[in-house]
């Protein structure tokens, strides 16, 4: 399984060195300098988990993680030159999830990343939307206990919208996370597997189903 890593970090030097090393580890690794770059990742992206630094040009971390926590469910490993306790404590009840000060060691960074990162997996290992349940590990998604029998890429974009609520999962991010492919890759293969998906709902009983939302997207709806 990829995870896709968020860093957030307004030194260019710094941003470099974290990027590479991340990729080395086969990690995903989207990038934002300041705080709105970072917002602007998290609606176009799945993230598995955000490296943060506090002092930003347009926002401070404190703030920016609070905002964060509002709407995405998503650890924050805080990474910053500020260590005193005080500071420490904030950002971790901002919501911070970790915190490392700087300068630090690459290895124990990665540690880090991978620790919660496996802390975050088995915590999600089942994700529910309303009567839905789905099992990450199984690949098993069951309506009031009811296997829905899905294939693994209709399971791959139900668990896509379920995880991102009602706010719509672009096309584009579908093809990608799901088909690993650009949109002449996914197109027709995403309008065959909703359709079967919105059948399985359906047949299972739910009042849920897929819904088209122009150009904002896909979104998992009550009907």
């Amino acid at each position: 399984m990829s995870y896709t890593v968020l860093l957030v970090e307004d030194n260019p030097h710094i941003m470099e060195i974290n990027h590479e090393a991340l990729m080395m580890e086969d990690y995903e690794v989207l990038q934002a300098y300041d705080g709105q770059q970072c917002m602007e990742q998290l609606a176009g992206h799945h993230v598995d988990l955000i490296v943060l630094d506090i002092m930003l040009p347009d926002s401070d971390g404190y703030t920016l993680c609070r905002k964060i926590k509002e709407d995405y469910d998503v650890p924050i490993l805080f990474l910053s030159a500020l260590g005193e306790n005080e500071q420490i404590i904030r950002a971790l009840r901002e919501g911070g999830d970790d915190y490392m000060t700087k300068p630090y060691d690459l290895g124990v960074l990665l540690a880090h990343v991978e620790a919660r990162l496996r802390d975050s997996h088995s915590k999600s290992r089942c994700v529910t939307y309303e009567e839905l349940k789905l099992d990450t590990v199984s690949v098993v998604a069951t309506y009031h206990g009811r296997d829905l029998l899905l294939t693994k890429k209709e399971f791959s974009v139900l668990l896509m919208l379920a995880t991102h609520g009602t706010r719509p999962v672009p096309r584009e991010e579908l093809y990608a996370n799901v088909w690993n492919g650009p949109a002449e890759v996914g197109r027709n293969a995403l309008y065959t597997t909703v359709s079967r998906l919105n059948r399985k709902l359906e047949e299972a009983g739910t009042s849920l189903a897929v819904a088209f939302n122009g150009s904002e997207g896909y979104t998992l709806e009550r009907i």
